[in-house]
């Protein structure tokens, strides 16, 4: 196996999947989202967002908050250090790779 071939091999499936890429970068760019922001940036619907964030969640990428906003209940997610240095290890590979 050449090493353009090895690197494809090594990239992160937790983030390459490319809704979880899309929430990933997104979460990259600020310290933290809601949960309808994300919704609304991806036009995801609430299913398939929640089983994207619970995997990143299993994997340690980001964090979960449940909290309010006044008596409105609200999800704040962002990336964890593991996850941000996963997110910078998938682009540097990718580049390499590519």
């Amino acid at each position: 196996m050449n090493l353009k071939t090895r690197r494809i091999a090594e990239i992160d499936r937790v983030i390459h999947e490319p809704g979880r890429l899309m929430l990933v970068a997104l979460l990259s760019a600020v310290e933290q989202a809601d949960f309808l922001y994300l919704q609304h940036e991806t036009e995801m619907n609430k299913g398939t967002l929640s089983s994207h964030l619970s995997r990143l969640e299993e994997a340690k990428y980001i964090e979960v908050v449940k909290t309010y906003r006044g008596k409105i209940p609200q999800t704040l997610l962002s990336l964890t250090a593991d996850g941000r240095q996963a997110f910078q290890q998938y682009r540097r590979r990718m580049k390499e790779a590519l």
